[in-house]
C-alpha cells in the first residue's frame, strides 16, 4: 500500500494511493497514519479489504497539499557515513566505519515533500542529502537476527536529511545542531508498505539542485544495510511503531564534491526521488 496524509499542515487526513492514481480517503477507518495504525495488523487488513471492495470515497488531489506520510513520529534515528562513496570528502578519505555512526534528529523537523525548506539564520553551508527512510511498525528491542529486524519494518519513504554543515562541524562538534533546524526533514510523499519493497538494498536514489543532477546512487552501496541497521539500533534504544530511521546518503552532497560547489540558498529548488517511493520538490527560503 501507498499510505499518505493530505491537507493543511497540522490537519492532515489519512489517505491511500491506488495503483491507477486514485486517491482514497481513509478517514472513516482510521484517524491518522501513525504508530498506532502501523502496529495494528488487523486494522491494516481491514484497510486492504475496504480498498478491494471499492467502498472508500475518492479525493480530488487538485490543490491538495501532501503532508509527511507519518504523524506523531517519536524519534528520528539517523545514520552517518553509510555509503562507500560518501567516505570521500573533497579528496579527504574518511575511514569506513566499523559500526554504524548514529545521531538523532528532532521529530519536529519533519515537513511534507513539497513544503518550503527554511535556510536558518546565520547559515553558511546548507547541504542536501537524499536518504531512504525506514519506518518502524512494531516495538523492537535487542533484536537478534536480520529476519527479526525486517519484520519490524512497516515500510519505506523518501527522506531529505537537510544539513547545515557549519552548525554541524564548526559550532562545537555537535551534529544535532546542524540537523535539527526547522523544516530540515521533508518526508514522503508516501509510506510504501514493506511488502511492496522486496529488496530495500536495490533502490536508486537521485537528487537535483536547480535542475542539475547532484546525487545518483543505490542502496546496494550501503555499508550497513537496512536489516543490520534496525538490528544494531535496537541494541542501544527501543524502536517504537512510527519511529523513523534515516539510513544515510550516497555521494554527491555539496560538502563532499571534488570541486567547490555552492551550498543551498534561498531561491534554490531541490528535487529528489527514490525508485518506487515517489518524488519530492522543495523551494528554499530564508527563515
Amino acid at each position: 500500500m501507498k499510505l499518505l496524509r493530505v491537507g493543511p499542515a497540522g490537519a492532515e487526513r489519512p489517505a491511500l494511493l491506488e495503483e491507477d492514481g486514485t486517491l482514497r480517503d481513509l478517514s472513516a477507518l482510521v484517524p491518522d497514519i501513525d504508530g498506532r495504525l502501523l502496529a495494528d495488523e488487523a486494522l491494516q487488513l481491514h484497510i486492504r479489504a475496504a480498498v478491494g471492495a471499492r467502498i472508500l470515497p475518492a479525493l480530488d488531489p487538485r490543490g491538495l497539499r501532501t503532508g509527511p506520510p507519518v504523524g506523531r513520529i517519536g524519534k528520528i534515528v539517523c545514520v552517518g557515513i553509510n555509503y562507500r562513496g560518501h567516505t570521500d570528502h573533497r579528496g579527504n578519505r574518511v575511514p569506513i566505519p566499523t559500526e554504524p555512526v548514529l545521531f538523532l534528529k528532532a521529530p519536529d523537523t519533519v515537513v511534507g515533500p513539497e513544503d518550503t525548506v527554511l535556510v536558518p539564520r546565520g547559515a553558511e553551508k546548507t547541504d542536501w542529502e537524499a536518504e531512504l527512510a525506514v519506518v518502524i511498525g512494531r516495538t523492537a528491542r535487542y533484536l537478534r537476527t536480520d529476519e527479526e529486524a525486517l519484520a519490524a519494518v512497516a515500510g519505506y519513504a523518501v527522506s531529505h536529511d537537510v544539513s547545515e554543515r557549519a552548525f554541524q562541524y564548526e559550532r562545537g562538534g555537535q551534529w544535532d545542531k546542524g540537523k535539527s533546524c526547522e523544516t530540515f526533514n521533508p518526508l514522503g510523499p508516501w509510506l510504501v508498505t514493506a511488502d511492496e519493497i522486496p529488496d530495500p538494498q536495490a533502490l536508486r536514489l537521485r537528487l537535483w539542485v536547480n535542475g542539475t543532477p547532484m546525487q545518483d546512487g543505490s542502496t546496494a552501496d550501503q555499508i550497513f544495510p537496512v536489516a543490520q541497521l534496525v538490528r544494531y539500533i535496537s541494541q542501544f534504544m527501543t524502536l517504537h511503531p512510527g519511529d523513523v530511521i534515516n539510513t544515510g546518503t550516497p555521494p554527491g552532497v555539496a560538502m563532499g564534491r571534488p570541486s567547490p560547489q555552492p551550498y543551498l540558498r534561498a531561491g534554490d529548488v531541490v528535487e529528489l526521488e527514490i525508485e518506487g517511493l515517489g518524488r519530492q520538490r522543495q523551494e528554499l527560503k530564508d527563515a
